[in-house]
C-alpha cells in the first residue's frame, strides 16, 4: 500500500511539525507499507493553466504523480483567510479530474481559531469530493495553542492523529476489499 502525507503549505511550521508527527506514527505502526511525505515548502510548483498533470515536468510531475499513485492521502493544511492555502488549491487544480478515486483521504487542519473549525466540511471536503476521494468523515483540527517551542503538546492531539490514522487505514482497507470482491464477481 502507498501512503503519502502531504503538507499543503509553502509558509510557516506547524502544519510541518504536526505533518511531521503523523508520518512519524504512520512508520512506527505501518512499517511494511511504502509511506512518502512531501512537504510544498520543499518543491517549486508552477500554477495550474489546465494542462495534463504529466506535461508540467520537474517538481510537478513528481509530486502530482506521487499523489495520483497512493492508495491513502493524508492531508496536513492551515487554514488561511477561512480557507484553504493557495499552493493546496494549485495542487488540486494540477490534478485531473478524477485523481482521488478510489483513494482514502484524510485531513490535519491547523488554525490560530477553533472559529474556523467547519472550513474543512464547507471548503476542502467539495474539492476532495469533486476529485473522487473516499473522503474521512472525522478529521483532526489542531490549533496555535497546541504548539509550544516547535513541538505539538497535549495528549489529546497525540490520540486524535493516532484516531486519525485508525479510521484512514480501516476505511482504506474496507475499500480495497470491497473492490477486490467486485472484481472477483468479473471471473477475469
Amino acid at each position: 500500500m502507498n501512503i503519502l502525507v502531504l503538507s499543503g503549505s509553502n509558509a510557516g511550521s506547524k502544519t510541518r511539525i504536526a505533518t511531521t508527527l503523523l508520518k512519524e506514527k504512520l512508520q512506527r505502526q505501518y512499517s511494511g507499507e511504502n509511506i512518502d511525505y512531501i512537504n510544498l515548502q520543499d518543491v517549486t510548483l508552477p500554477f495550474s493553466d489546465g494542462r495534463n498533470y504529466m506535461d508540467y515536468g520537474g517538481d510537478a510531475t513528481e509530486v502530482l504523480t506521487k499523489i495520483m499513485e497512493a492508495d491513502v492521502l493524508f492531508i496536513g493544511s492551515p487554514i488561511f483567510q477561512a480557507s484553504m492555502p493557495a499552493p493546496l488549491k494549485n495542487v488540486f487544480d494540477l490534478l485531473p479530474q478524477n485523481a482521488l478515486e478510489d483513494k482514502t483521504v484524510s485531513m490535519l487542519i491547523t488554525a490560530g481559531s477553533d472559529k474556523h473549525f467547519l472550513i474543512p466540511e464547507y471548503n476542502y471536503k467539495p474539492v476532495l469530493s469533486y476529485l473522487k476521494a473516499n473522503i474521512v468523515p472525522r478529521y483532526v483540527f489542531i490549533l496555535d495553542t497546541n504548539f509550544q517551542d516547535g513541538k505539538l503538546q497535549g495528549d489529546d492531539v497525540d490520540m486524535r492523529l493516532d484516531r486519525l490514522i485508525d479510521d484512514t487505514m480501516v476505511l482504506s482497507r474496507t475499500y480495497q476489499d470491497i473492490r477486490a470482491e467486485k472484481d472477483a464477481q468479473f471471473g477475469f
